[in-house]
Formats: C-alpha cells, sequence, structure tokens
C-alpha cells in the first residue's frame, strides 16, 4: 500500500483524521479537491475565483460550491481546511436533547462531550471580549430583553483570536495594522481581529482558527501529504484495503491511484454520499452498501430574514459574522425548536467600488474632484448600515433523500436531491415569525424572504446526513465510529453521518464525531 490511510475531504472531520492518524506515526494521504488559499488570493472582486463548478472542476475550482436542488440549494466550502474555510466561526457543543433520539445507543451528549472539550481547545474558541460587541450583537441583547427573554440570550464561542486592547474608537479601527500578528503553536503566522467583517471569504489578517492553521498544520509537520486540487471520482476494494482514482484539477487531465489498507471519505453531506452512491449504483464496486444511503438528510433548519432599521446604525458589515444567539432549543414555543443568531456579510460593495476608483482607466474617466468625493463616501458611510440580517438554525425533519438522477441528454447520472418542506414548515416559520417579532420589537421591519414566502425555497450552509450513522446496516450506512457497515476500514466522518438536525452550528459536533473516532481506531 501507498499509505497506511487515505482521507478524502480535509473539512471538521478530514482533518480531525488526517492529524490524529499522523500523531500515530502513519503515512497519511489527504485528497482535496479544492486549492490552499493563502491570505493574498482570497476572492474579493467580480473576477476573482468564487465559484467551484462540480460539472466544470477544471475550469472554475474557486471558494464556494453552491447547488441549487429544488426547494433547496446547498453552500460548502472548497479548499484546503474545507467549511472552515466559509463558516462563520461558531464552534457550539450540540445540546443534550439533540441526542434523545435518531443515534446508535453509543453516541450520548456524555459520551461526545469529552472529544467535543478538546474541539473547542485545538480551535481556541472563546467569546467576544465584551468590550468589543457589535451593533449586530447589541441590538440581539435588546431584542431577547424586550420579548421578555433576557435570560435566552448567550454569547456565542468562536474559533476567532482577538484582542483585549482592540476598540472601535480606534482611529480607523478595521485597519490591518490594528491586528497583533504572531506564529501559533503549529508555527502558522495568525493576527487579531479587527472587525472588518470578512469572515466568510477569508479573514485578511489571518485572525480565524480555520483547519488549515492547526489540525492540518499539525499533520503537514508529522509527514502528512495533503494534495489541493485532487478531485475523488471511484474508490475500489482491492487485496486488503482500497484504491482511491482521482483526478489532478490542474495541468494535463491525468487519472491517478493511490492505496491504502483504510480510507476515510470527509467530503461533506454531499461529497461523501455521492461518492458511496456512485460506488454502489454506477460503478457497482461497493454494491453492499446499505439501503438507507442517501437518506435522512436534512438542512438543519438554517434561515435567513432581512430586516431594516430606518433611525437605527447596525452595521452589518463590521463585527464576527455571527457572535450571539437568543435560545428557543428547549421547544417552549409550541415544542418547535430553533436558535436566533445575529447574522452579517462582507462589505464586498464598497470594496469592489474601492478597487475600481483605484483601476486607472476608470480613475481617468473621472474628475479629480469626483473622485475624492466618491472615496470619501466609500471611507465614511456604509451603504448597508441599516439592515439587520436576522440568522438561525431550527430542528427541521431528516427526511431528505440524496439520489443518482440521469438528466435528459445527459452521459452519466448527477446528485439529486428530493426535500420536502412539509413537516419541517412548522419549525421553518416559527423561526420566520420569531424574527419579525423581535424586529418589531426593536424598531424593525422584517421582510419575509419572497423565495420562502412564495416558492418554499431555502438555502442551508449546514447540510446533514446521507450517511446517517445507525446500528447496522438496515439502520444506517455507518455504525457510531463512522465505519461502513459491510466494508472494514472504510469509514466517514463529516456531515453526513449526523442522523438528525442539531438546530445549531454543527461543526463542533462533526469534529467530535471525529475526534472519537479516531481515539477508537487508534486504541
Amino acid at each position: 500500500m501507498s499509505y497506511d490511510a487515505i482521507v478524502v475531504g480535509s473539512g471538521f472531520g478530514g482533518a480531525v483524521a488526517a492529524c490524529r492518524l499522523a500523531e500515530a506515526g502513519q503515512r497519511v494521504l489527504v485528497l482535496e479537491r479544492g486549492r490552499r488559499w493563502e491570505r493574498e488570493d482570497f476572492p474579493r472582486g467580480p473576477d476573482d475565483d468564487w465559484c467551484f463548478d462540480v460539472e466544470e472542476p477544471r475550469g472554475r475550482h474557486g471558494w464556494l460550491d453552491l447547488r441549487f436542488f429544488p426547494r433547496m440549494a446547498v453552500a460548502q466550502g472548497a479548499g484546503v481546511g474545507g467549511g472552515s474555510l466559509v463558516y462563520a466561526n461558531v464552534s457550539v457543543p450540540a445540546q443534550p436533547f439533540a441526542f434523545d433520539s435518531g443515534w446508535p445507543e453509543a453516541i450520548s451528549y456524555s459520551e461526545l462531550a469529552p472529544y467535543q472539550q478538546r474541539v473547542g481547545q485545538m480551535l481556541e474558541v472563546c467569546e467576544v471580549p465584551s468590550a468589543q460587541v457589535s451593533e449586530r450583537h447589541k441590538l440581539l441583547k435588546q431584542a431577547a430583553e424586550a420579548s421578555g427573554h433576557p435570560e435566552r440570550f448567550r454569547s456565542l464561542p468562536l474559533a476567532v483570536r482577538f484582542d483585549p486592547d482592540w476598540h472601535y474608537r480606534l482611529e480607523e479601527p478595521h485597519h490591518r495594522r490594528h491586528s497583533r500578528q504572531s506564529l501559533n503553536a503549529y508555527g502558522k503566522s495568525q493576527g487579531t481581529c479587527i472587525h472588518c467583517g470578512y469572515c466568510d471569504i477569508g479573514c485578511p489578517v489571518g485572525a480565524r482558527n480555520t483547519l488549515d492553521l492547526n489540525y492540518l498544520a499539525r499533520a503537514e509537520q508529522l509527514g502528512c501529504d495533503i494534495r489541493p486540487l485532487s478531485l475523488v471520482r471511484s474508490l475500489v476494494p482491492e487485496g486488503d484495503g482500497y484504491r482511491v482514482t482521482f483526478q489532478h484539477l490542474e495541468g494535463a487531465p491525468t487519472i491517478r491511484h493511490e492505496r491504502a489498507e483504510r480510507v476515510i471519505l470527509a467530503a461533506g453531506s454531499l461529497g461523501s454520499t455521492e461518492l458511496l452512491l456512485r460506488a454502489r449504483d454506477q460503478y457497482r464496486t461497493l454494491p453492499e452498501l446499505s439501503p438507507l444511503l442517501g437518506h435522512r438528510w436534512c438542512a438543519n433548519g438554517d434561515f435567513l430574514t432581512p430586516a431594516m432599521y430606518p433611525n437605527r446604525r447596525i452595521d452589518p458589515c463590521r463585527g464576527p459574522t455571527i457572535s450571539a444567539a437568543i435560545d428557543f432549543l428547549d421547544g417552549i414555543d409550541q415544542g418547535r425548536r430553533y436558535l436566533v443568531e445575529d447574522g452579517g456579510y462582507p462589505d464586498l460593495i464598497v470594496h469592489a467600488l474601492s478597487r475600481l476608483l483605484a483601476h486607472s482607466s476608470v480613475a481617468g474617466m473621472l474628475r479629480s474632484g469626483w473622485r475624492a468625493v466618491l472615496a470619501e463616501a466609500l471611507k465614511h458611510n456604509d451603504p448597508d448600515r441599516c439592515l439587520m440580517p436576522w440568522f438561525g438554525q431550527g430542528v427541521d425533519v431528516a427526511d431528505g433523500v440524496l439520489r443518482l438522477s440521469r438528466r435528459w441528454l445527459e452521459r452519466e447520472p448527477a446528485l439529486s436531491l428530493d426535500y420536502r418542506v412539509d413537516a419541517s414548515r412548522s419549525v421553518v416559520q416559527a423561526l420566520c415569525d420569531r424574527h419579525k417579532q423581535l424586529s418589531e420589537l426593536t424598531g424593525g421591519v422584517a421582510i419575509e424572504p419572497p423565495s420562502w414566502r412564495l416558492l418554499d425555497y431555502l438555502v442551508t450552509p449546514h447540510p446533514l446526513g446521507g450517511c446517517p450513522m445507525g446500528e447496522n446496516r438496515w439502520d444506517g450506512v455507518v455504525d457510531h465510529a463512522g465505519e461502513v457497515f459491510g466494508y472494514p476500514r472504510l469509514y466517514v466522518l463529516d456531515g453526513a453521518v449526523v442522523p438528525r438536525a442539531l438546530g445549531l452550528n454543527p461543526s463542533r459536533t462533526i469534529a467530535a464525531l471525529a475526534e472519537r473516532a479516531m481515539a477508537r481506531m487508534l486504541a
């Protein structure tokens, strides 16, 4: 065998697996379909590499993989570090109720607790310092109080480095000079947060503790081979292990093979499920996979409701993307469980206009006086200052199904998603209605998204399921340690194994499940 273990994907499951296997002295290969992103490469302008196109991956292998299905769109990261590149830094453990049903008996809140703690330590999670909370954070707290639920408000643990001396009253507070740079424990340069609001598209100062700066950095220190732009195509049992076939997305379009005794699929809910579906139904290399493959998929109840505040400055483009929550996960709202969060987004419009003004050909078309006026306006005025993006997750029903479907005139089947919102409509609408109530109580006017009101269309950055954990192959695709039923030493360790919605940001739970699986595998 070329390697002891091959890991497909480098997100919250794959990064943990690569790190712990390398620490155990094993020869590890990580195959990641996306590129290795550096700070200077992060997409910013309209001509940058934003999209990863699964139909033309050699031509477009950018920052974000956005898939559109009937009734559902799914957003995923693409790069070394997986979902940690594009998530909102929230690293919060799942609550005890989330383990009451749907899991194998071996998985419980108390069983995962030490691994949740280990993930938090590795990612250096902490809350935003009290002197640095954003306007959105303050608004969320005021909304909790105005609604009669002050006890439900809480700051969220974030995988971000903060400087206790930073504050919004600094001159040009979001300028990079205010970020304190240093080397972390794995030799990677990181800075401290300047609240620039660019979390989801790559922190310009390296304040986010993304997986390429810790778990994966540790793995590489110990000899792990990480190959970016390596798209896995198939998986075949061979001898005492597996042969993995993949294509490099740059240069000559050669097909390559590597072999290992152990393979860990960690390509995300869509990616890992699709690989196994093709192995079972298209290539028939793994014909005995569970009939539940592709089932128990859910969107984790993600929902966003924008609200306008004409008499209040919100600054959604400043501060960490998410920093606080109002917790209704106890089911007090007629049994519907959800978590309200503040939302934010990067100030791409202002940034794009600033770059346009700096371009010599554009600048030449404007008189110097107008150029100065526009530059000053962009410097002091945020065009989105009055918008509050109320965000959150809910416990929707895991009744979605991923399949391979052949579309008209296409040579091979494509991944499809059958997600019916009927069973989950109540919790999604309850979250939206709560957003509207909280907006009204704090002087805002919420706008129920027409995509939901008219089309029942949803968007999720937190897809779960497709390879659910279970007690046997008739109850799930993998066991409580992520090992695929019927195929020894083949594992799935990512959001695909989570058999139900958690109702909050799932990254820490996914990583904790991987930590537990590695501890058992290497014991």
